[in-house]
């Protein structure tokens, strides 16, 4: 399988996830205020969730970036990802429909956590593939650590939903800023290889 098809097929499943994630948001049946407002925690639901999958997407552009050939382990821990990112639409209405109850803040909390190790374990596999430029080594190993934080704040999210979901939401968003912009240091190791980079 070449880089190209890879990133064609990720970026379909991803293109869907979003695609059932609006799907999921029903219009209110009358142009009352009190059928808007009902509307409103499953729009903020949708907003978070449609963020969080933006920023794999940008992520995982770059990440592929960093590799020229595609193996069979990258393959497979690419379709782990995405297997974790495809149930993001289900834990998105769920959360709406609650209201933000504890258990599905908490459940969603687990299930962005899963999606950040499924992203921890495709980056340890590209970097056991053996990239030689030092600079990507360099800037994945920044993503580990940004991973690993993620990973600590996910964590604690889950608990923390069954004190005040509102907690977990705020860690959601501080995880979200972290990793809001791709990591630019990829970008210039790619145009300091003399390649033109397609960002």
């Amino acid at each position: 399988m070449t880089k190209n098809r890879l990133e064609a097929f990720s970026d379909g499943v991803i293109a869907i996830i979003i695609t059932i994630m609006v799907l999921e948001f029903k219009p209110p049946h009358s142009v009352e205020w009190a059928s808007i407002k009902v509307l409103l925690p499953t729009f903020l639901c949708y907003i978070i969730s449609y963020i969080m999958v933006a920023i794999y997407w940008g992520n995982h552009h770059h990440l592929l970036h960093t590799i020229n050939n595609i193996n069979s382990r990258i393959i497979w821990a690419n379709q782990h990802l995405l297997f974790w990112l495809s149930l993001v639409p289900f834990a998105t209405a769920w959360m709406g429909e609650t209201n933000f109850s504890s258990l599905t803040v908490a459940l969603y909390a687990l299930l962005l956590n899963l999606c950040g190790i499924a992203y921890y374990i495709l980056l340890k596999v590209i970097v056991s593939t053996g990239i030689h430029d030092q600079k990507f080594l360099l800037s994945l190993k920044k993503q580990e650590k940004k991973g690993v934080f993620s990973l600590i704040i996910y964590t604690a999210a889950i608990p923390l939903a069954f004190i005040n979901s509102l907690i977990s939401g705020v860690l959601f968003i501080v995880v979200a800023i972290r990793w809001l912009i791709p990591d630019k240091n990829i970008e210039k190791a790619e145009k300091n290889k003399g390649n033109k980079p397609a960002f």
